[in-house]
């Protein structure tokens, strides 16, 4: 065997983990520029990671030094497989890293990503919604998966979103794939791979599809997924047809008389702990018994203040329910142990960054 010329090392620790995927490189140019794309990845996030960002020279004029050219060529001319990276990556997180191993009680959070692009010849680019801008704008679009718990988080898998207009039969076209039907098969990636999660979690846009909620169904797995403030259902005239109807209703008068609310501890990750409410919801299609619960949880059941209520659904059934006795692959979760899982979900808003 040809013995492989040395690289210059990325610093401390950092080359133990590069030296990993080594074997996965062909040649000493290659290995060279993995090293100093780690780097980048991990430089103080003061700037934005584009290319310049991440060879860590000036924007614009930079693009064109040494540093940034030969990462240019690494990420987008250079021959190496990106799903045998991720797959060593994730060897390295889920079975050779106690520290880092991912176990039965984090979740597998769902998101999805835009970042603005210009023009209209880049692969994936269309205008469309940017849910982290919070508008409409040309831009791509990318699916994530993400595992979390209380101490660590890093992300599985992402699958970018391919506008309809790049199709030939547009949205009717086979190989068209929905944002929804991407999350879906990240959850099966997830599965196959033997992950263990307690739950899926992810915001209102797929917890308000029902083919979603039926997919994970399907997959045994269970859920926490948001629903909208206005989410509502069937109902008799003078009967409750809307979560936010519900909270209404429970009988709150202050923390001594709390009514059907139930207060629940939630711990961040900066350490300090708060005290939220939970209601969970019998009316409609939710209820302990039933094969979906839903939850009102805020830290101020009075005014239910917008930005910090959630509207919660799970398929995990209550402890002593009929549907824990007959549910093989779900475990109860208690009010607790939802508003814990879903809380998970903030993990995702730290990774983007």
């Amino acid at each position: 065997m040809t013995k492989r010329y040395p690289v210059s090392p990325a610093p401390g620790p950092l080359e133990d983990y590069a030296t990993r995927f080594d074997d996965l490189f062909g040649a000493r140019a290659q290995r060279h520029a993995f090293r100093r794309y780690l780097e980048g990845l991990l430089l103080p996030a003061e700037r934005n990671k584009t290319l310049t960002g991440l060879a860590n020279t000036e924007p614009v004029v930079g693009a064109q030094r040494k540093q940034a050219q030969s990462l240019q060529w690494f990420l987008s001319e250079s021959r190496w497989d990106p799903k045998e990276v991720n797959e060593r990556r994730l060897k390295l997180l889920l079975l050779e890293e106690p520290s880092t191993a991912a176990n039965d009680e984090g979740v597998v959070v769902i998101d999805e990503h835009g970042d603005r692009k210009w023009g209209k010849r880049t692969t994936h680019v269309g205008r469309q919604w940017l849910a982290n801008i919070g508008k409409t704008e040309n831009g791509v679009v990318s699916v994530s998966s993400l595992w979390a718990d209380e101490g660590v988080y890093y992300p599985i898998a992402f699958e970018p979103y391919t506008p309809s207009h790049h199709f030939e039969g547009g949205k009717n076209d086979p190989l068209f794939r929905t944002k929804l039907k991407i999350a879906e098969e990240l959850v099966e990636q997830a599965v196959e791979k033997s992950i263990p999660f307690r739950a899926v979690v992810a915001d209102s846009f797929y917890g308000e599809d029902r083919e979603f909620k039926r997919s994970l169904g399907k997959l045994g797995v269970g859920y926490v997924l948001a629903l909208k403030k206005s989410h509502s259902w069937w109902h008799l005239e003078g009967t409750i047809g809307a979560l936010w109807q519900a909270a209404e209703a429970a009988g709150w008068k202050g923390p001594e008389e709390p009514g059907d609310w139930t207060k629940v501890v939630r711990t961040f990750r900066d350490g300090h702990s708060e005290e939220w409410w939970a209601l969970e919801v019998e009316a409609g299609p939710y209820g302990k018994e039933r094969a979906q619960r839903a939850f009102v949880v805020t830290p101020d059941p009075k005014e239910l203040p917008d930005l910090a209520t959630w509207y919660l659904t799970t398929n995990l059934p209550a402890p002593g329910s009929e549907q824990a006795n007959e549910s093989d692959d779900l475990a109860p979760a208690s009010v607790a142990e939802v508003v814990r899982l879903y809380g998970l979900r903030m993990w995702v808003e730290q990774s983007y960054k």
